[in-house]
């Protein structure tokens, strides 16, 4: 049997979570692909939600509530010396907010299920080809039938070993940059001083994490110790690492999960092939340091729901879509870039990198625009999208939380629609109402600005001309 969707998303994670529901939201049919059965796991590796993600989640009416479940953190300290103070961040949310990934997934599936996704747990992807008007996907059903479902488009979310990846033999260059990292969810006789622990210590790295239910994340790694994923663990080699990098073990006890994987880097080259696209772990992998693999996820997810949504239903054009590729793989390449340098930072022994790393902690201690890039980078805030040439100043780039005479403009953003802020009234006729807001300035400021659903600058003017906001908004609002 074959049935029909607008979209199916394979992979419900938090990526695959927050695109479908976006979808849904929106009006699209969306069925959700999931091979594992419907429960809640409490294996996270996730634990660190930045500023970016939680600015996409209020557009999603998620992020007070998972500011009531986390716990806010507004300073961290690096390499001994380097103190990363997020309380100046030009956000409303000034902190990074260390929560369970598992929790996370929770509210978003909340919302999916009330967006009207259709989830198939159970189910795996077998196989899939597409064609000029779209594609097909056969699954299997826990009871081991085999079912086709068709669609016009695909998105694999389904972590780093892909199996949409895979179906459309698209490569997943890299290399594993540290092997063996150890996994356990421990109790702790003694409290950590600091809500987040992370050090290292020549072979030695620790992290702990609360999960806020009385148990901790550790996470380690002795580079003295290099062994196959599928060799034995146990807590003492746990706790022997953890007081290596951190001077002790904190009376880990209690043990309720252990295991070991491998960090990689790795990057499809293509986001999308055809109608078929790739986010979060599916299309880039990277080490823990950082915190940036869930919200590089999320942020991918937030960029191509609204360009899909808008597509499929006849507001935009299908080269909308390419620009997927051309806004999140560079962010891919960039996390990257920045996940490594801090954990080969970290791990330095050299007397050449360590004098690399006192060199660059002294320029981001004491460098304001240094400082500020480098926290940009790792927290989100400070990627723009690339403009088209002549574009005015402001397009492509993040835009805070401002307050406008009709509220916030990330509660104006809910609903999936584009906000156009004006200085002075401006009528629509209503035609575009289920996909635009019309809000003004607080301020006496002069700027016309068209802010995409994902909060990024899509068009903007220095003037409130009619006829330019018109045309603005016929080319990108439909």
């Amino acid at each position: 049997m074959r049935t029909q969707h607008s979209v199916i998303v394979v992979g419900a994670g938090p990526a695959g979570l927050l695109l479908a529901g976006d979808l849904a939201a929106a009006g699209v049919p969306v069925t959700l692909v999931e091979k594992r059965p419907h429960k809640t796991s409490n294996l996270s590796r996730a634990f660190v939600l930045h500023a970016r993600t939680l600015e996409q989640l209020d557009a999603r009416g998620l992020a007070d509530g998972l500011e009531a479940v986390g716990r806010p953190l507004d300073s961290l300290r690096l390499f001994g010396r380097l103190s990363i103070e997020l309380g100046t961040l030009p956000s409303r949310f000034n902190h990074l907010l260390v929560i369970p990934q598992y929790e996370v997934e929770k509210a978003l599936q909340r919302r999916a299920v009330e967006a009207g996704v259709d989830f198939r747990y159970d189910t795996e992807l077998t196989a899939l080809t597409q064609d000029a008007d779209g594609v097909t996907v056969e699954v299997r059903t826990a009871e081991g039938e085999t079912e086709s479902l068709r669609a016009e488009y695909v998105v694999g979310t389904d972590g780093m070993r892909s199996a949409v990846r895979a179906a459309i033999d698209l490569p997943f260059p890299g290399h594993s940059v540290i092997r063996s990292v150890v996994l356990a969810d421990v109790r702790l006789t003694e409290e950590p001083e600091n809500l987040l622990t992370v050090s290292a210590v020549g072979d030695a790295f620790a992290f702990l994490a609360p999960f806020g239910d009385g148990y901790y994340r550790v996470i380690a790694w002795n580079r003295a110790r290099d062994v196959a994923d599928s060799e034995p663990l146990d807590l003492d080699e746990v706790r022997e690492v953890t007081r290596l990098a951190l001077g002790r073990d904190y009376g880990m006890r209690d043990a309720r999960w252990m295991s070991r994987f491998h960090s990689d880097e790795r990057q499809a080259p293509a986001y999308r092939v055809g109608r078929v696209f790739l986010a979060g772990d599916a299309a880039h992998v990277h080490t823990p340091a950082g915190g940036q693999g869930m919200n590089t996820g999320l942020q991918d997810s937030a960029n191509l729901s609204w360009k899909l949504a808008a597509v499929i239903q006849g507001h935009a054009d299908a080269a909308l879509l390419d620009t997927y590729q051309a806004e999140r793989h560079p962010v891919g390449k960039a996390v990257l870039r920045s996940s490594g340098g801090i954990v080969r930072l970290a791990m330095a022994k050299r007397p050449w990198t360590l004098a690399l790393r006192a060199a660059l902690t002294t320029v981001l201690n004491r460098v304001g625009p240094a400082r500020r890039k480098a926290v940009g980078g790792v927290t989100g805030i400070g990627y723009r999208y690339p403009a088209p040439r002549g574009a005015h100043r402001l397009t492509g780039t993040r835009v805070a939380d401002l307050p406008l005479e009709g509220g916030r403009l990330y509660e104006a953003l809910r609903g999936g629609r584009f906000v156009l802020i004006t200085p002075k009234a401006h009528e629509d006729g209503g035609a575009r109402k289920d996909r635009l807001a019309v809000e003004h300035w607080m301020s006496d400021r002069r700027t016309t600005v068209l802010v995409r659903p994902d909060g990024y600058v899509a068009w903007a003017a220095d003037s409130a001309d009619t006829a330019r906001i018109d045309e603005a908004l016929a080319a990108h609002v439909g």
